[in-house]
């Protein structure tokens, strides 16, 4: 079944209510700290108050001879017993054909602490109350070292060397790109844009917290970890294959409910680590350890944080001849799991934006901080590429006198498939009519009288542009596995149809607020024509689900959509060699359609239910050339990223005398390709908004960069946007589906936090150019904005 056909089908396009609300409005959930396991402990983690030191003592007497502790572990004990450190997922080789740094990232620190937060010692009791106070009671004698902080310093040599194996914290230079044609255009350019830029670094915050409980089962020999994880078999293949030695099929992880990952709960964590080795080490007792709010900003995975320069060759008339990119990116302490990719395949190879570039060359350094390990957050380089690349347009369009509109109308990609300078080749999209529609439903056309409105009132009023495309799916494995990946990114579904009809699909995708339960079973129903409750998704256990790569990079509906609907064709075939012998007739001359099997040009016919009965009651079976049952599996490894793409477009009051800016519209038109749930879609696109406006407007983590203390470790510190910070969304979309998927589908979770930001802040430069305002970072809080109009004036 091809695509444009799947899009026909019932229940494709349908807002179907999803199916997994229910439960969760109504208190039925189960998440990890729910769950409560017969004789469980609980751990807490002693962490570094410093962010760079020395480890020269660890007194552990008085903490082990309080009441109710069973145990405190630290870093000689996890060495003693062989466990390995954290291993990263994604190897990068610099420009000068050597492998990246990759030092040692222990699960409980060995010899050094390397920034606040860092795991020195675990304590574990029968109580959580007690095993707070024991951990007070951990001494450690610490010699302090000097930090850097800041990716800035880090690449002009501040700082103390965090790791032996890169002594001047660099861990890699990672180039993509021609060189020499790029200089070459740039030679003969009528005209240069140069852009110096910060991507701030962010804390993601979802709303459950880490979790975890380790278990290990004596009579077996097996372990279980719960987690709240968004890939449970990467997580298990991760830990028993590079840290604990173990063998794969004594570790089982289940991932229940999930309130929330946007990346910072794919990795495989060193608590996740710790709680099942000591499991054993306590005669199988289970240990529980969840994160409070102010633990998660200290010990979760951080985004973004990249120092960029960037420069756009044009010419005469404003078209583009090159890019020029240097980014400096910061690693954080370790390497965590995807940190490698994040800053390089992801980033750089969506530097081409929507735009006919001839030529692009981007260069990325890589440094090593005394702040949290920097990974994959909501997008995952697309953001960052996006932001550099539609800041830089605004400012090509302004330099030249053209507007935000008119610079991309002269630049835009029109003719598919596109190969880009940038080693991506896009399949199809329609970028103009997103432009146009969202220029449309944005109402530009009364900007101006809106603007003199605001001007009246002595308000600033601004509008700004983003045109973003995104690289989802993170696939082909081969082509993945060239660039760096350690693993493979295929995807795998089970369909199991029950006797009477009903069907259970196990997936290799995992859900943690997507809508899987509701999407996933739209396709199985509509291609099997059955109600769509009559399906039931199966996902985040490695004991029940084949395997599987997880869910991140807006992949579940495009890759382990697909490995259903390939399971789903191995389903209709061997049903149609029932139905044809049900009928009495070649299963080449069987239709399938509606439910229903049906002889080509007759009116004979069979439903589906009495297949699938047949299947499991084989009375009257062809038992010679078929096996009983219909429960079939299939892997899928797309050929291709698919490339979600869209523009758009913000509109933002600012009061000078104070810098509060208010997003006053905001519209976004978006090509998703197929939509298989348009309700789920809007939800999506709304909760990304939602972050890329509180990345522009608000979010920012700050470490001191004397002492490497996180300035921002509570939503005191942090401001997270809010509802009231929210304007009412203009939401579209334009579709061209994908032409290498079975759905045409193309992924929607992280475009709203792709192309928001840029919008947000153009709106915002566009608002204060007036008042001389050429630039400043995100976010543009009350304060920058009041500084940078007062700089401008003074």
């Amino acid at each position: 079944m091809g695509a444009s056909d799947f899009a026909k089908l019932p229940h494709i396009g349908e807002a179907v209510r999803r199916k997994e609300d229910y439960r969760f409005l109504t208190g039925g959930g189960q998440y990890t700290d729910d769950i409560r396991l017969d004789g469980q402990l609980y751990a807490v983690f002693v962490r570094s108050p410093h962010g760079h030191a020395v480890i020269r003592s660890v007194d552990t007497a008085a903490a082990s001879a309080a009441p109710g502790v069973q145990g405190v572990f630290t870093g000689a004990d996890v060495a003693a017993d062989k466990i390995g450190g954290l291993p990263c997922g994604w190897l990068i080789t610099s420009t000068d054909g050597t492998p990246m740094k990759e030092p040692p990232h222990p699960v409980l620190a060995q010899g050094k602490v390397r920034y606040v937060g860092d795991h020195v010692a675990m304590v574990v009791a029968q109580t959580l109350e007690q095993a707070r106070n024991a951990a007070e009671m951990v001494e450690v004698d610490y010699e302090v070292l000097p930090t850097v902080t800041q990716v800035a310093d880090a690449a002009a040599g501040k700082g103390a060397a965090l790791h032996d194996a890169a002594p001047d914290n660099h861990c890699y230079k990672w180039a993509l790109g021609d060189k020499a044609a790029v200089d070459a255009a740039f030679a003969k350019a009528a005209h240069v844009t140069r852009l110096d830029l910060v991507n701030n670094r962010l804390v993601p915050n979802a709303i459950e917290p880490r979790s975890a409980i380790g278990s290990y089962h004596r009579a077996t020999d097996e372990y279980t970890l719960y987690v709240a994880n968004q890939n449970p078999h990467v997580e298990r293949l991760l830990m028993t294959a590079f840290v604990m030695g173990l063998p794969e099929h004594k570790v089982r992880v289940i991932a229940p409910d999930v309130g929330g990952g946007f990346g910072s709960k794919i990795y495989l964590y060193a608590e996740d680590v710790a709680l099942t080795w000591a499991s054993k080490k306590l005669g199988g007792r289970p240990i529980k350890w969840t994160a409070d709010r102010s633990e998660a900003f200290l010990s979760d995975a951080h985004g973004r944080d990249h120092v960029s320069h960037a420069e756009m060759a044009m010419d005469a008339q404003g078209r583009f001849l090159a890019l020029r990119v240097h980014t400096d990116a910061a690693l954080g302490a370790y390497l965590s799991t995807f940190a490698t990719a994040v800053p390089t395949i992801l980033y750089g190879t969506l530097l081409a934006g929507q735009y006919k570039t001839p030529q692009i060359y981007v260069e990325v350094d890589a440094w090593f901080t005394n702040t949290a390990p920097v990974d994959a957050y909501r997008g995952a380089g697309r953001p960052e590429a996006t932001y550099l690349l539609e800041r830089l347009v605004s400012r090509c369009g302004w330099e030249l006198g053209l507007g935000q509109d008119e610079i991309r109308r002269r630049n835009l990609i029109d003719q598919w498939p596109y190969q880009t300078p940038v080693a991506l080749q896009y399949d199809t999209g329609d970028y103009l009519a997103c432009l146009s529609r969202a220029q449309e439903l944005a109402d530009v056309a009364g900007f101006a009288a809106r603007r003199a409105a605001s001007e009246a009132r002595g308000l600033r009023r601004g509008l700004g542009y983003s045109s973003y495309i995104e690289a989802c799916g993170l696939a082909p494995s081969n082509i993945a596995g060239a660039l760096g990946a350690r693993a493979g990114l295929f995807e795998c579904g089970e369909v199991r149809v029950h006797p009477t009809g009903s069907v259970t699909v196990f997936t290799g995708s995992h859900s943690h607020g997507q809508g899987h339960e509701t999407t996933f079973a739209q396709v199985v129903a509509a291609r099997l024509g059955i109600p769509v409750d009559n399906v039931d998704i199966v996902h985040g256990d490695t004991g029940r689900v084949p395997f599987g790569m997880g869910t991140y990079g807006s992949r579940s509906i495009s890759v382990g959509g697909a490995a259903i609907m390939r399971a789903l064709d191995k389903i209709e075939t061997k049903a149609k060699k029932i139905a044809a012998h049900l009928l009495e007739a070649s299963d080449a001359d069987i239709e399938f359609s509606g439910g229903n099997f049906t002889v080509k040009g007759t009116d004979k016919s069979i439903p589906f239910a009495q297949v699938a009965l047949t299947a499991y009651v084989p009375h009257n079976y062809p038992l010679d050339k078929l096996e009983p049952g219909l429960n079939e599996t299939a892997f899928y490894d797309p050929t291709n990223f698919t490339y979600p793409a869209g523009t758009y477009i913000c509109e933002v009051e600012i009061d000078p005398a104070t810098g509060v800016t208010r997003v006053d519209r905001f519209t976004a038109v978006d090509d998703f390709g197929t939509i298989i749930n348009p309700m789920i879609v809007e939800g999506q696109v709304q909760g990304g908004i939602a972050q890329g406006i509180g990345q522009a407007l608000l979010e920012q983590c700050v470490y001191d960069p004397g002492s490497g203390q996180l300035l921002t470790a509570s939503f005191s510190d942090y401001a997270m946007p809010r509802a009231d910070d929210m304007p009412t969304l203009k939401l579209d979309t334009v579709c061209t589906p994908c032409v290498h998927n079975p759905l045409g589908t193309k992924g929607c979770g992280e475009a709203g936090a792709i192309g928001s930001p840029p919008a947000v802040i153009n709106a915002v430069l566009d608002a204060l150019a007036p008042l001389g305002v050429k630039d400043f970072d995100m976010p543009a809080t009350p304060l920058r904005v009041w500084e940078a109009i007062r700089r401008a004036q003074a």
